[in-house]
């Protein structure tokens, strides 16, 4: 693995509150174009990784590197600015807000000239446009009104309207923490359906989830978290379910080679 198939990597994170040691020397590595997954057990410190190279979290020490250079993020916000984005686990949508105005939230397009610049008036007709283009990209055609009140989407719509968010601004990877887990089946096979036609667009993928079957359908690597570091990377091609499970509880020692 080269430094030039890797778009994002951490080296030797340190996070500590108090006595609690979340990250204890943690690595990481996502390359170009790749769903990759991180599982771990409760207190393994996968959350603490992920708000890291989100923004959310400041590590007391350690490196990140985006396409090779250096970052510091101090808040969510200068991660976004890099091209990282992050769609939680309770989405962060407004119920009330039509389906464009949350895609645009935070980030509304102006009228272009004095209207824009002086009067501040929105240019809602180029938002309904990239909004609509974005969902139809994603396939997401069940969606006709793009002015229709996010609260009177069903559960895996909503979930399709954050990643929609995150697609159009996260131009270099996005971040999923768990995308299935209020939704059913049905709901369910429509999100993993969408996170691989995000990654057909190259767009880079990371996967929080604790859902093993939905882990090995989508992921082409799976990182393996344990006591507040990456215990190792496995091919969910080579390694079977219950070896990963046994991996990231412990029952199971990690092959000898690095992965």
């Amino acid at each position: 693995m080269s430094s030039a198939d890797t778009i994002l990597s951490a080296r030797n994170l340190f996070k500590r509150y108090g006595r609690v040691v979340a990250m204890n020397g943690a690595d990481f590595d996502l390359l170009r174009g790749e769903v990759l997954a991180v599982i771990g057990d409760n207190g393994a410190g996968k959350s603490t990784l992920i708000k890291t190279l989100s923004g959310a979290t400041v590590p007391d020490s350690g490196e990140i590197l985006l396409d090779g250079q250096p970052v510091h993020f101090t808040n969510p916000q200068s991660a976004r600015s890099a091209g990282i984005e992050t769609v939680y686990q309770d989405l962060a949508l407004s119920p009330s807000l039509s389906i464009a105005e949350n895609i645009f939230m935070g980030r509304e397009l102006r009228r272009p000239g004095l209207l824009g610049s002086v009067f501040r008036i929105l240019d809602q007709a180029k938002m309904n446009e990239r909004a609509r283009k974005e969902l139809s990209d994603l396939g997401l055609l069940t969606i006709q009104n793009i002015m229709q009140p996010v609260e009177t989407l069903s559960g895996g719509q909503r979930q399709g309207v954050a990643v929609a968010r995150a697609v159009t601004f996260g131009s270099k990877v996005v971040i999923l923490d768990e995308p299935t887990a209020a939704l059913g089946v049905k709901e369910s096979q429509k999100v993993i359906d969408l996170i691989k036609d995000v990654r057909a667009r190259g767009i880079s993928i990371i996967l929080i989830s604790h859902n093993m079957p939905h882990v090995f359908e989508v992921a082409d690597r799976i990182h393996i978290h344990r006591l507040g570091q990456r215990l190792c990377v496995i091919d969910p091609t080579q390694v079977g379910m219950s070896d990963a499970v046994a991996l990231m509880t412990g029952a199971k020692q990690p092959p000898n080679e690095k992965t």
